[in-house]
Parts: C-alpha cells; structure tokens; sequence
C-alpha cells in the first residue's frame, strides 16, 4: 500500500521537441517533474496537504500526479493546459481537475476553475479556495502544452 502523501506543488510548462515524446518530456522538464517517474492519479487531494512551491522531488522517484497535457504537430496551433485545485474547508479534502485542449490559457482556466465548482457542488462541500496554473503555446514543429499536481511525502 502506497502512503498518502503530505505535499503538492502546482506547474505548468509548454516546450517543442523534436518528436511528441521529446516535445513532451521537454515540457516536463519545464515544470520542474522532468527526472522522475509519473503516476497518473485521478483527482482527490488528501486531507491536510500541504502547498509547497519550492518542493524538490528525487530524481527517479515514482510521484503520484494529476496532469492534463496535449501534443500537435500543426505549426501555428494554439494549445493549452490547465490543472486546478479546490480546497475544502476544514481540510476535509480537496480535488484536483485537469484540461488540455486546442484553446487559449485562459479559456483552460475558465473551464477548470466550472469543473471545481461543478466537483464541489456535487459533493455537497463548500469551495473555500481555488489555485489554477495554465500554459498555452504556439506550435511552431511539434508542441506540448502541460499542466499537473504533483504529490510527494
């Protein structure tokens, strides 16, 4: 059983590569998660998590994460991610949403910050605070756009 983690940061990052995987490993790289090992959470934060920007994680680790990220090779696209946090009150809990999509940063805001109100409403659980993080990027060859909540211990 893995334990719950204690710590979370929230980044988002476009970049270009060469191919999508370097397109997308280098966008990774940008958001400061590129040297360890992701594993695609779904979108529950754990109770008392702590915020914490400056968080070093170990190269190689496996990091628990919630992320949206897109890929095009369509030089001029617009491409976008977002990924969101809500905080209940009383640390209950919170939940994380996450977007990627052919639109503006801030279109993947607006959508991100609906989908927490939508999650909150439907748990019946007060929305006490919000934190989004978005990147956009213009394709020129192969472009990612990235945006995730990483958990650690």
């Amino acid at each position: 059983m893995l334990p719950t983690p204690k710590k979370y940061f929230v980044t988002a990052a476009a970049a270009e590569g060469e191919t999508a995987l370097t397109a997308f490993d280098n966008a990774l790289l940008k958001a400061r998660i590129g040297n360890v090992n992701l594993l695609r959470v779904s979108s529950i934060l754990p109770p008392n998590c702590e915020l914490d920007n400056d968080l070093v994680i170990p190269p190689g680790s496996l990091v628990p994460t919630a992320y949206g990220a897109i890929i095009s090779d369509t030089p001029g696209e617009l491409i976008a991610a977002a990924v969101g946090v809500g905080i209940s009150e009383k640390d209950q809990f919170g939940v994380i949403m996450e977007f990627s999509g052919k639109c503006s940063a801030k279109e993947a805001e607006e959508r991100i910050a609906r989908m927490l109100e939508e999650a909150f409403k439907m748990r019946g659980i007060a929305l006490n605070k919000t934190i989004i993080k978005a990147c956009e990027h213009r394709v020129e060859k192969i472009g990612c756009a990235f945006a995730a909540v990483p958990l650690w211990y």
